[in-house]
């Protein structure tokens, strides 16, 4: 890693391949698209579970229910992220998500917060008859007994290290960078 800037893990094409190998594994776990919710944590998850999504229908030739959990009310750090946090939206699909197997999907996987968060929220909607947790990074570090059941790429991060995930929609393009953290990220 540079001293100026990050690393590219995994650039356009690397990303492509992860994310078509686990959507595969997804399907291969679910033993097809029957009963199938694919729910993106915002805001990079949601991207993740489209180009997901996109990928199993392609293959599969099925439609599939999808969603997106904005977890902001459910962190148990709201009161140090400041007096105006960004909400997003949660949008789940019509058909609900009781006695189906949901997937959240999620872009770096780190302590272990945001998946509870994610899992309190959906608790919420209802009740599913299994939840999986497929992550792009996993990078380590837990704080609570989280661990995911589909991983894209394991990532070995120093606690003085960042972990991000680019996507089109948002940063312009498709990537997994390292980066060292900055006084203004820590």
């Amino acid at each position: 890693m540079t001293a100026s800037g990050p690393v590219t893990l995994l650039d356009q094409k690397a990303v492509e391949r992860v994310l078509a190998r686990m959507a595969r594994e997804i399907v291969e776990r679910n033993d097809g698209v029957r009963g199938l919710v694919l729910l993106g944590i915002q805001r990079r998850g949601v991207e993740l579970a489209s180009r997901l999504r996109a990928a199993i229908e392609k293959e599969e030739g099925a439609k599939l229910a999808t969603g997106a959990l904005d977890i902001t009310f459910y962190r148990d750090d709201l009161g140090v992220v400041g007096p105006r946090p960004v909400v997003g939206e949660s949008s789940l699909p019509m058909e609900g998500v009781d006695d189906r197997t949901v997937v959240i999907v999620d872009d770096v996987l780190f302590t272990g917060r945001t998946a509870r968060a994610a899992l309190n929220e959906l608790m919420d909607w209802g009740r599913p008859s299994r939840i999986l947790l497929c992550v792009l990074v996993d990078r380590g570090g837990r704080e609570l007994p989280i661990q995911p059941d589909i991983v894209g790429r394991k990532v070995n991060a120093l606690p003085t290290q960042r972990v991000d995930v680019r996507v089109p929609e948002v940063d312009g393009r498709l990537a997994v960078e390292l980066s060292p953290l900055t006084p203004a990220a820590e």
